[in-house]
């Protein structure tokens, strides 16, 4: 076990974050096939709901610990470390209990609210089955992230993101297998199906648990090679409660107003698309897509905003408390730079091959292909606001924090049904309406945040708003280019093992002209290219 440093951490990381996200996006092929639209339906239900109590449980609590315990273990305080570990423990444990029992209790409530009495849409029945089920994860997921905050607060990066590739393979074997036995063998109904696969988040987090808690056990004395402070002060519970408060509602505040977005989503999208000009199935349809399965493809992006995440708290609070204002400037340019620099281009390249990807994963659809090729931009906003929220709750700026989230959550809601209703008479997808409203609530954060930290903060942006054009023109040729080759080269195949051929050869085309736009203008310096280029040589 070794600490890690910004740069290497959050390529590892990154790195382990996307082979996570990769797989969930390809077990994703068999699942759709066994379940369907309706599966997805309602495994969409359940999860958006799951989300939102996580949010509720422990969502900031992780990222409070390894706050706290990297602020702790600079100053040297060992004894309040600890305390900090134990005490988060076990405060989680009673806020997962609690929302498991509110999720057991209130479970057809909740159904109800999301189907209401729509003619074709799932059961109420069904909803009620699949949403306890996802309430089972909730005892076991939060305390998983205590742990892996734990680590992360010392910068020991590997071993959580090890942990999550663990969590992933056997949530994926349970997934398939499950739901696989569940239709084929035992001949149960699409909800047992999609019940028996939710069951996967638990069990993936428990094997993952396993392994960090061994982990920890094994190699106690490196947590606490540091300097110690001999004269350490009296840090009791009530102190640490303080600040673990202090520093977690900021995140759970964050995770609200994102599931925020994706609760207005599921209260108004069906019931909108259906009272414009869908049936309620087709309406459906186009929910799972933006909440299940295009949402998969978002998450690959999501990935990196999280690994720059989990290693800029640890790096920038140091730096906040050794009053180093040159290394947070320095921290803060390089993870806006990082997240544009490798998701501007994946963004425009998926958005590219949205259609041979959806066949590949799922098969021809009529609306599938259209949702992916927009709503893949969400993923790049909501990362970019990731990073700036999570930069002020560094600083501990929750008040400018909060508005901002506040603002985009507002624009969201007035916009949603609204731009619905403009695109459908502008006889264009209503769905596109929905899609931009979630663009703009997330964009106006994003702005707010960092007219914030440059006028509050005085975090300069020296040559940030040049390398945005640079990889925004470099990602554009690319794009361009790719157009061009697709006149003579098909970009789509009907025959789904093609597809894979069509989009290895765009995507590899697509990388070399990034890169070469990047090495001719000589900024990979500025992207810290070669430092990659040195970290795969060590890790070879």
């Amino acid at each position: 076990m070794r600490k890690n440093s910004f740069i290497t951490g959050t390529f590892i990381t990154t790195l382990c974050i996307l082979i996570t996200k990769i797989l969930g996006a390809i077990y994703v092929i068999p699942f759709y096939a066994i379940v369907g639209n309706t599966g997805g339906a309602l495994y969409g239900y359940a999860y958006t709901v799951y989300l939102f109590f996580m949010s509720l449980s422990s969502a900031g609590i992780p990222l409070a610990t390894s706050r706290l315990v990297s602020e702790y273990h600079t100053l040297g305080y060992v004894k309040a470390k600890k305390r900090t570990f134990q005490l988060v423990k076990r405060i989680v444990f009673l806020f997962s209990f609690i929302c498991f029992i509110i999720i057991t209790f209130f479970a057809p409530l909740l159904a109800r609210g999301i189907v209401g009495n729509i003619s074709g849409a799932s059961s109420i029945k069904d909803v009620s089955f699949v949403i306890r089920i996802i309430g089972i994860a909730i005892i076991i997921v939060p305390l998983l992230s205590v742990y892996r905050g734990y680590f992360e607060g010392h910068r020991f990066m590997e071993q959580p993101s090890i942990s999550q590739i663990i969590e992933q393979l056997i949530r994926i074997l349970v997934i398939i297998f499950g739901s696989l036995l569940a239709i084929k063998v035992f001949k149960l109904n699409i909800a047992s199906a999609v019940g028996i696969a939710l069951l996967g988040v638990s069990v993936g987090a428990l094997c993952a648990y396993f392994y960090l808690f061994d982990k920890l056990s094994k190699n106690k004395n490196k947590f606490n090679k540091q300097l110690i402070k001999k004269n350490e002060p009296i840090i009791n519970d009530k102190i640490i409660l303080k600040k673990i408060i202090e520093y977690s509602l900021p995140f759970i505040m964050i995770d609200l107003f994102k599931s925020l977005y994706n609760y207005i989503d599921m209260f108004e999208v069906v019931r909108g698309l259906v009272s414009v000009r869908y049936k309620a199935q087709d309406a459906e349809t186009i929910y799972s897509i933006l909440s299940t399965w295009g949402a998969k493809f978002n998450m690959i992006i999501l990935a990196i905003s999280s690994a720059i995440i989990v290693n800029l708290i640890p790096n920038l609070t140091e730096s906040i408390v050794k009053k180093n204002n040159k290394k947070i400037d320095s921290d803060i340019i390089k993870a806006l730079n990082m997240i544009l620099f490798i998701g501007i281009p994946i963004t425009f390249g998926i958005s590219f091959l949205a259609k041979p990807i959806w066949c590949l994963f799922y098969g021809d659809s009529l609306y599938g292909a259209n949702v992916l090729s927009y709503y893949i931009f969400v993923g790049l906003f909501i990362s970019l606001t990731n990073i700036t929220t999570t930069i002020l709750q560094c600083f501990k700026d929750y008040k400018d924090m909060t508005i901002s989230l506040f603002i985009g959550v507002v624009l969201k809601f007035f916009l949603n049904i609204n731009l619905l209703v403009a695109f459908n008479k502008m006889s264009l997808p209503p769905y596109y309406g929905i899609i931009t409203a979630t663009l703009i609530g997330y964009l106006a954060t994003f702005i707010i945040d960092l007219i914030v930290l440059g006028k509050k903060y005085k975090v300069k942006y020296e040559g940030f708003v040049k390398n945005i054009i640079d990889i925004m023109t470099g990602s554009i040729i690319m794009i361009a280019i790719l157009f061009i080759l697709s006149i003579f080269i098909p970009i789509y195949s009907t025959n789904r093992f093609l597809n894979i051929f069509i989009i290895l050869f765009y995507s590899v085309i697509g990388i070399i002209i990034y890169f070469c736009y990047f090495y001719k203008t000589g900024l990979f310096s500025n992207n810290y290219f070669e430092k990659i280029i040195k970290i795969i040589k060590k890790m070879l």
